[in-house]
Parts: C-alpha cells; sequence; structure tokens
C-alpha cells in the first residue's frame, strides 16, 4: 500500500477529527473512502471530457440512437 501526503483546509480537518473521535475509527479509513466514493465519477468525468474534445475536433464521430439499438 502507497503512502500519501494531504495538505487539508482546517475546517476540513476539524471534521474529519470530530468524526474520527466520535467513531474509533482512522483518518486514514476515512480519507480511503471519501476517495474510493468519487474516483468513479472523477474518472467518468474525465473521460466524458476527452470524447467532447475528440468529437468536437472531428477526431471521432457519435453514432445515432437508431443504429445503436440496431446493433
Amino acid at each position: 500500500m502507497a503512502s500519501v501526503s494531504l495538505r487539508l483546509p482546517d475546517d476540513v480537518t476539524q471534521r474529519l477529527d470530530h468524526l474520527v473521535a466520535l467513531t474509533g475509527r482512522s483518518k486514514t479509513f476515512y480519507m480511503v473512502e471519501a476517495i474510493c466514493e468519487h474516483i468513479d465519477d472523477l474518472e467518468d468525468l474525465y473521460l466524458a471530457e476527452q470524447r467532447m474534445i475528440d468529437i468536437r475536433a472531428g477526431r471521432t464521430q457519435t453514432i445515432p440512437l437508431e443504429e445503436v439499438m440496431k446493433r
């Protein structure tokens, strides 16, 4: 497992500290949970943005829904 250094805003640190105190879980647990929860969305967003750039630049084409349904 890799180690990562992360700087958090003071308000986020306070919220995280409070959550840790309430639950007894580690800061690492909650940071990993937060990253895992959102990384899929970030990957999807990046892919969609790249596809839009490729479409606008003419490097790829869209397929009409009717054609997709036929396939």
